[in-house]
Parts: C-alpha cells; structure tokens; sequence
C-alpha cells in the first residue's frame, strides 16, 4: 500500500485498522504480527504490543513538551538534562536522540510497534520500554534473545529492529519492531521535503533550527544504519 505525504507523517489515519484496545497498525502488518504472535506463543513468550500507531498531533505534543521542560530529557546514561543549558540545536539533537521528530515517527506507518512479553510482567509492573528491561539481565530478554534467532533465520513474518545498532543518531531501541515488506518504502519516500510541508505551520517549538539543519537530522536520524540499508 502507498502511502501519501498526509499518511507517511502521521496527520491522517485512513491508512489504518484498529484493534480494539484502541492500537492501530496496518491490515498487512496486523497479519504479520499475528504470525509472530503465535510463533511466540508456541515458544512460551506472550508478545504484546505496548505502543503501535502514534498520529502527528500526539508526536507534537510529546516534542513541545520536552523542549518547554515539561518532560524530562535524558543522556544516554539516563541523568536528566538541564536543556535551558544547551543552544538549540544541542536541545534539538538531545530530544532525537530518543524521540523522533513529529513527521519522522515510524510509529506514523502503520508498520512500526514495540512490543513485550506480557508472560513475565509482575503484576503491577509498569513497561517502561527502556535499555534495562531488554539487557541480559532484563525482564524481557528472553523474549528478545528468540526475536534474535527469528530475524536472523528470517523467520520473524517479515518483521525487523529499525534501531538495532547505534549510529550515532537515534538511541537502540531492541523493544520496536518494523514491518519491513512496507516500512522500507515508506522510509524512502520520508523525504526531506515531505517532512518541511509537514512542519512549516505546525506549531512545532525549535521549528527554526529544524529546519535550518534539516538535511543533517535526516540523515542522522531518519535513515540510520539498520538491517535496512545492507
């Protein structure tokens, strides 16, 4: 399914099925994940979604909170950043390295999820989607030590980590899963034009310097080194 300029940057949502506990992917991917959902079950894994579709308002808001302070910004050790510190373009690169920026989700496809194993979670536990759960030692590794095996056999239904390595620009994240068989369009048509119509009248705070190094937090950030580019 192709995806128009409104579609790929998450401001509308016709592209979309959703489930009802609210969570929206595409039909395609739906499927796919079903695949896998059942795959891990057969292993003794509960794979569950914890975030699936995320609209351009949403992203927004999670942005302009950030750069107001009203969210807190974290190095990659996890201390908290004292942003009124940083020029803006520091803020701008301090922000990405963790949120993407509102046009520039993944999440906005229809393709992209991030998922867990509910079989392990405490009850009362919070996900938190963070480097810890999914380390050696963490709640999920297992789940994702099988997820290893699966998507290097390509036996995952399709399914890949977007940010499985560290280039530099977007933080790992083990826990997000893309729909490769559509995702990879959909990155190549992410242009840097596509995301300028986007942000020109959003309301988006640091919009200046944004745009201003536009090109530059594409290249770090949208397209980064992945399973993709190989």
């Amino acid at each position: 399914m192709q995806l128009s300029p409104e579609q790929l940057t998450g401001q509308v949502e016709t592209h979309l099925v959703y489930a009802g506990d609210g969570r929206a992917l595409q039909t395609a991917c739906w499927e796919a994940f079903g695949q896998l959902q059942q795959a891990a079950i057969a292993d003794g894994f509960d794979l569950q979604i914890a975030s699936a579709f995320r609209s351009f308002e949403r992203q927004l808001e999670i942005w302009n909170s950030k750069v107001r302070g009203e969210r807190p910004v974290h190095d990659d050790q996890g201390v908290n950043l004292d942003l009124d510190k940083l020029e803006p373009l520091e803020k701008v690169h301090a922000i990405m390295r963790f949120s993407a920026l509102p046009g520039a989700s993944r999440h906005h496809w229809g393709t992209d999820l991030d998922v867990f194993d509910a079989a392990v979670v405490p009850v009362d536990y919070q996900v938190q989607l963070s480097p810890a759960e999914v380390a050696p030692d963490g709640i999920f590794a297992g789940l994702h030590a099988w997820l290893d095996v699966r998507i290097a056999a390509d036996q995952a239904f399709g399914f890949e980590r977007p940010y499985g390595v560290d280039g530099g620009g977007v933080a790992p994240e083990r826990w997000h899963l893309s729909y490769a068989p559509l995702a990879r369009d959909y990155l190549s048509n992410l242009t840097v034009a596509v995301l300028v119509a986007a942000l020109r009248d959003s309301g988006l705070e640091l919009l200046g310097p944004v745009l201003e190094h536009l090109p530059e937090i594409h290249r770090r950030y949208v397209r980064p080194p992945s399973s993709e580019d190989t």
